[in-house]
């Protein structure tokens, strides 16, 4: 420990001269390289600090010191005609339920040669579960236009960590496994923990990760955002010393934070799973051959460890073959071939290989027409290890492709014309800045290699062969070395076998290359250079499993086919969502609640971020499920329900991808998006290059996904009473900064359909868009077309569902026409179908009432939406005009809202209440939940009161009108024809009300809905006072019934 502190205080002069004095390709040259291969074998140097080349070796299936099992199967499957998901998953089910054996494992579920076409897909979230083809003829096809992954290895996130204890010493360098911690009298051997390396401003000011430039400042690094978090086991604890059972792969420094270490428990982790020895394959549109409307991930595995994919191959997926998540530790990929991926060429797709865990394998792996074919992504702790991986084409480079992967490893990878890059990334990606820590790149080749060392941490190539740059360590380069392996050497060393037992783990080469043959040399290089050269392709054949393998399956049961089930589309009258006495009710009782939004720009698709999203319906992040990544559909329904909101206002993105929240309107490079995917309710066509550099649109086709998705929530929001509003248009893309046109499918730039709007866009002042004009033209005869159709589609989609409101756009202020010419297209479509959604006229003022007047259009609205005027305070009317070319916040700049009140808001609800009686009344002006009341009061539907009120009240307001003449003056009060009342009294005020005699129950409530009191009361016929002395408001419900 007394070392380290020397080394650590003379570590700032170190850094002092990294950070003056660039180093030169002498300097580099002079100095003792930190691992110097010398006849096969390996030694090591360590850096002044201590800092040495971590040993990669640990990756894999239990840390690759065993040879991956062969389980016994002890379920058979067969393939069928029908959709076999429901077969697969019962099996993997069934297993499940079985008992884990002495070898840790339940058994193989063997499915038999033929083809399983699979509709649905498959979650695996149990330990010991084995899947296993018999070989290629094995094809498991992912149907449909699910984009889920095909098979999910997903076990528990139930973590529980310990108390944080500060690692003591001042410097713990690279390939340490030795921890001084200041309690180490907490931790035992056998102990499951994790170290944690803080992102702290001082490390990030230093890496320069703190501005790329330009004012792009939403995407540096900040503290806390890119911590490293490392799992280990304590091997054993000496004094204050922890010895684990791995390297640590980048420094713990005081200077930047240092470490801590806490103890861990994961009884949800699984595993002991492996998938093997089968074809996977996603169908497409064979017409698009860059149709996105099927399978993305083939498998993928989060909270796991343990495991193994093998002898896969895998064709006609548009993102990961494999994709280890950050929750995987110990997981071997092997013998695995990717070929024929069907996708845009652009961000988030054909990572084909990739890993965001630690001490992860991919060994022999093929990929062709990838991008980034071989790839660890954020954050990975590491180490992990790309070994004996070859491409063919790919369209980006290899490498670390996000921030900070640390103990990175590519041994004899070999990049087809792209590059391998350990690198500042800057803002590509949201801002990976630089991507690669203390890794290496041994015996590869490319077309390009960038070796770059950021501050505090090195990076390495050794023997490699490609057009090179940067300053990282570079040794032996455009030589062969030895060992041919350093992955095999370590683990040769570290295990104590011998290195020439892992020979045929590796691609071997004939003939010596030297520039001096012998005529013996030359003769035998002329006879053998007539065949190919060794491939990889016949290396994974020769390491395919036994055919003798599952030869007797006596003690194995046969599973039975599983017939999938009708899920029933049509929902009970109990059920549904209804409009009755106006009002929006919901098994015969009032709705109420909130209403939200949905993200339609910003987000970042890294772990850090997902907290802090909002629920959304339609965005897309490849792979990853949860909150601010695909959204579980039924989660959205349950955080509704949660936290009280009755109604989700949804529209389509404002832009495809995060690069456009840049707000530019230029032209994109290329198309290496950034997620999340805010989807468009267009598809692609596949064909030409849209402003994003992905293909342009079909406004005639639709985005498959994105329609289910939105029917989907319906089908699971409609028995929880929980309401969609399916905003038709979002009219933020046709005004205001020239980039929210930039995108929008509906631009000539961005699709196929010659829509007929100017190119290039006029932009006021080279800046704004004022399209609004020209997008509400229905005489022009495509785009009327277009539109007549797109509305049509989205009755089409959504029309069995009875929670959903059409809406015709958000931040609609557009012209009466448009709004004529939308309830037009549902009248037609109403008079061809059964089904009929309800109709929610949200417009402005003048607009609304222009269409409520006339009997034709009026009598297709069921729902009328206060959201673009209202009363002010002072009892003026705000109220911008349709048809003027700006958006509300404009029509805000040019003439102020004001503020609203209690009385305000009851004015604007029942006016409108009173006037078409029929008609629900929603009010969202100002999204403010302080005129719950007021808006229940005036008869408006979907007002934000308390929940805690007793469930008969919300039946009893079900039934009620509001009074004509109510008011701040007379008092608030509903009543229904059974002469019972809900009355809201304003402090010191008083109602006055004829009743005729009978017996009645009063409930007095707080305007929080708790209970004051409740009274037994008999009324003569008369007239009848009610007072409220109090200071505070008050509500009063006379009813007949006797409430529980």
């Amino acid at each position: 420990m007394q070392n380290r502190t020397i080394r650590h205080l003379l570590r700032n002069l170190l850094l002092v001269s990294i950070v003056l004095l660039p180093f030169t390709g002498k300097a580099q040259s002079e100095a003792l390289p930190l691992l110097r291969p010398q006849n096969g074998a390996l030694l090591y140097t360590a850096d002044s600090l201590g800092n040495r080349i971590p040993d990669y070796s640990y990756c894999g299936y239990r840390s690759s010191e065993v040879e991956l099992p062969i389980v016994p199967a002890v379920l058979v499957v067969q393939p069928m005609q029908e959709d076999a998901t429901a077969t697969l998953q019962g099996a993997i089910d069934h297993l499940s339920t079985l008992p884990v054996q002495a070898n840790g494992f339940r058994g193989a579920i063997l499915l038999e040669e033929g083809r399983y076409r699979l509709n649905g897909r498959l979650t695996i979230r149990h330990s010991g579960i084995v899947i296993r083809g018999r070989g290629a003829e094995t094809v498991l096809v992912a149907g449909g236009t699910d984009r889920q992954t095909l098979i999910r290895v997903l076990g528990k996130d139930d973590r529980e960590w310990s108390a944080n204890t500060p690692v003591t010493e001042a410097y713990v360098p690279v390939g340490a496994r030795e921890l001084q911690v200041e309690n180490p009298e907490a931790f035992r051997a056998g102990d499951q923990v994790t170290i944690r390396r803080p992102s702290t401003q001082t490390w990030i000011d230093l890496l320069g990760m703190n501005e790329y430039g330009g004012g792009t400042g939403w995407l540096k690094w900040r503290p806390g955002e890119r911590d490293l978090l490392w799992e280990r086991t304590v091997l054993a604890v000496e004094g204050s010393q922890l010895q684990l059972d791995a390297p640590l792969t980048s420094a713990l420094d005081t200077a930047y934070g240092g470490g801590t270490v806490a103890k861990l428990q994961w009884p949800g982790r699984i595993e002991q799973i492996g998938i093997e020895n089968l074809s996977l394959q996603s169908s497409y549109d064979p017409e698009n051959p860059k149709d996105e409307g099927h399978c993305w991930n083939a498998i993928s595995f989060e909270y796991a460890r343990n495991a193994w994919v093998r002898n896969v191959s895998f064709r006609h997926f548009a993102g990961s073959a494999v994709a280890l998540y950050e929750t995987t530790d110990q997981v071997s990929v092997q013998d695995c071939v990717s070929t024929d991926p069907v996708s845009e060429i652009g961000g988030e797709r054909r990572n084909t290989f990739f890993t965001m865990g630690q001490r992860t394998l991919f060994l022999r792996c093929y990929a062709a027409l990838g991008r980034h074919d071989f790839a660890a992504g954020f954050c990975a702790p590491g180490p992990n290890a790309f070994v004996q991986c070859t491409n063919y084409l790919p369209y980006d480079f290899s490498g670390a492709i996000d921030s900070w992967a640390s103990g990175l490893l590519l041994d004899n990878v070999l990049i087809d014309g792209q590059a391998i890059r350990f690198s500042n990334l800057e803002r590509t990606r949201q801002g990976a800045g630089w991507n690669a820590a203390n890794s290496m790149i041994w015996q590869s080749a490319a077309a390009k290699i960038e070796c770059y060392n950021p501050p505090t941490a090195n990076n390495w190539a050794y023997g490699v062969w490609a057009r090179f740059a940067g300053d990282g360590h570079w040794y032996e380069a455009n030589s062969h070395i030895q060992p041919q392996s350093l992955f095999f050497a370590q683990l040769a060393e570290r295990t104590g076998r011998e290195l020439n037992s892992f020979d045929d783990q590796l691609l071997s080469y004939r003939g010596a290359s030297t520039s001096k043959p012998s005529h013996e040399q030359a003769a035998e290089a002329t006879e053998f250079v007539a065949m190919p050269a060794p491939d990889l392709l016949h290396l994974i054949a020769r390491h395919g499993l036994p055919e003798s393998l599952d030869a007797n399956l006596s003690g194995a049961r046969i599973m039975e086919p599983v017939l999938p089930t009708e899920s029933g589309n049509k929902t009970s009258a109990a059920a549904s969502v209804s409009v009755r006495n106006g009002l929006l009710l919901f098994q015969d009782k009032i709705l109420t609640g909130r209403q939200m939004g949905v993200p339609w720009w910003r987000g970042d698709d890294r772990p850090f971020n997902t907290e802090k999203s909002q629920p959304a319906i339609t965005r897309f992040v490849p792979g990853r499920t949860g909150l601010g990544y695909t959204d579980e559909l039924s989660a959205v329904v349950d955080y509704m329900v949660q936290e009280k909101v009755a109604l989700v206002e949804h529209n389509y993105g404002l832009w495809y991808d995060r690069r456009r929240d840049d707000h530019e309107r230029v032209r994109r490079m290329d198309g290496d998006s950034w997620a999340p995917f805010y989807e468009q309710p267009f598809a692609r066509s596949g064909q030409g290059e849209a402003w994003d550099r992905l293909s342009k649109y079909d406004l005639t086709r639709y985005n498959r996904w994105y329609w289910s998705r939105l029917a989907d929530f319906a089908r699971i929001a409609e028995p929880k009473g929980r309401i969609l509003m399916h905003q038709n248009y979002f009219q933020h893309n046709i005004l205001e900064a020239g980039a929210h046109w930039a995108d929008s499918p509906w631009r000539p730039a961005n699709n196929i359909n010659d829509t007929g709007f100017p190119e290039p866009p006029a932009y006021a002042g080279d800046k704004r868009i004022f399209f609004a004009g020209q997008f509400y033209d229905v005489d022009h005869p495509v785009r009327r077309a277009l539109h007549k159709a797109y509305i049509r589609h989205g009755l089409d989609q959504l029309k069995d569902r009875s929670n959903v409101l059409q809406s015709i756009s958000a931040e609609f202020t557009g012209p009466l026409h448009f709004v004529e010419f939308w309830l037009d297209v549902i009248a037609e479509w109403r008079s061809e179908n059964n089904s009929r959604n309800l109709i929610c006229l949200s417009t402005t003022k003048d607009v609304q009432d222009a269409i409520l007047a006339n009997p034709k259009y009026a009598k297709l609205v069921d729902v009328i939406g206060i959201q673009y005027w209202a009363y002010r305070a002072d009892s003026s009317l705000y109220t911008p005009l349709g048809g003027i070319h700006l958006a509300p916040r404009q029509n805000a700049r040019l003439e102020s809202p004001g503020k609203r009140s209690f009385a305000s808001v009851y004015r604007s609800v029942s006016e409108y209440r009173l006037r078409y009686p029929d008609k629900a009344v929603i009010y969202s002006e100002n999204g403010d939940p302080r005129w719950g009341w007021a808006i229940l009061m005036a008869g408006g539907s979907l007002p934000p009161v308390p929940e805690e009120l007793p469930e008969a009240f919300y039946a009893l307001a079900a039934s009620m009108h509001p009074v004509k003449g109510s008011g701040p003056a007379t008092g608030y009060l509903l009543e229904n024809d059974r002469d019972e009342m809900i009355i809201y009294l304003v402090a010191g005020s008083s109602v006055r009300r004829n009743l005729p005699a009978g017996n009645y129950q009063v409930d007095h409530f707080t305007p929080r809905g708790k209970a004051v009191k409740r009274e037994k009361w008999t009324s003569r016929k008369g007239p009848f006072t009610f007072k409220n002395d109090s200071e505070a408001d008050l509500i009063l419900c006379l009813h007949k019934d006797n409430w529980k």
